[in-house]
């Protein structure tokens, strides 16, 4: 338990660094929410409504350019190899650092959201279902994320390729997350149901994902 405590903790540290991928991470979000405020212009209606979905699909975007990060320290230092040879748990290991990386990113756009929902113009009564789906959706993410990052570990530029291997498989979670956070400022039915899939998509990330990362992590290492 204390090595994987201390691996998240590491593993945030060099997020933070120049370079690390979290301050970017953040930096991307922001900037696009900006850019899409600026885009539509004075219809305050018209972004209200479409609010949710740009803020679910630029958090993905700005999650997205930070997986290539997970493993790239390890890899760079030779300290990967030591990982996958002497990890008699390498799935929880690989669960370590998509912890690391959802407390590091997934945690950080979530905590901006307040303050780049209002330039969307988001209510109040809308703030809160839109946060709590990023919460739930967020770990799903990385965790995804992190897998990707483990079947590319070997390549030293592989952010496209990381790309193309998540698109497909954030579809549901993007789809779920955006759809309650929707329904929730609309006070539609759906809000649970969307909830309720959104939390299964993370959860059955949580349990395959870390398995999947430790069969990828040997494979590209043997």
């Amino acid at each position: 338990m204390n090595a994987l405590l201390a691996i998240i903790a590491r593993d945030i540290r060099l997020a933070f660094r120049a370079g690390g991928g979290a301050l970017q991470a953040v930096s991307f979000f922001a900037l696009t929410i900006v850019l899409f405020a600026l885009a539509v212009g004075p219809n305050l209606e018209l972004m209200s409504e479409i609010a949710a979905p740009v803020l679910w699909t630029a958090a993905l975007l700005a999650t997205l350019i930070s997986l290539e990060q997970i493993y790239r320290a390890d890899r760079e230092d030779g300290s990967l190899d030591v990982l996958v040879e002497t990890s008699s748990l390498l799935a929880l290991t690989a669960l370590a650092k998509a912890t690391a990386h959802w407390i590091s990113t997934g945690l950080l756009l979530t905590a901006a959201t307040p303050v780049l929902a209002l330039l969307l113009n988001i209510e109040g009564a809308a703030l809160w279902p839109l946060i709590l789906s990023l919460l739930i959706g967020a770990p799903g993410l990385s965790l995804i994320g992190s897998f990707a990052a483990a079947l590319t570990a070997a390549l030293p530029r592989a952010g496209l390729l990381i790309a193309i291997i998540v698109s497909p498989l954030y579809a549901p979670i993007l789809i779920f997350g955006a759809g309650a956070a929707s329904a929730g400022a609309a006070g539609d039915p759906q809000y649970s149901a969307n909830l309720a899939l959104l939390g299964a998509s993370s959860l059955f990330a949580a349990i395959f994902s870390p398995l999947a990362s430790a069969a990828a992590l040997r494979f590209n290492l043997d």
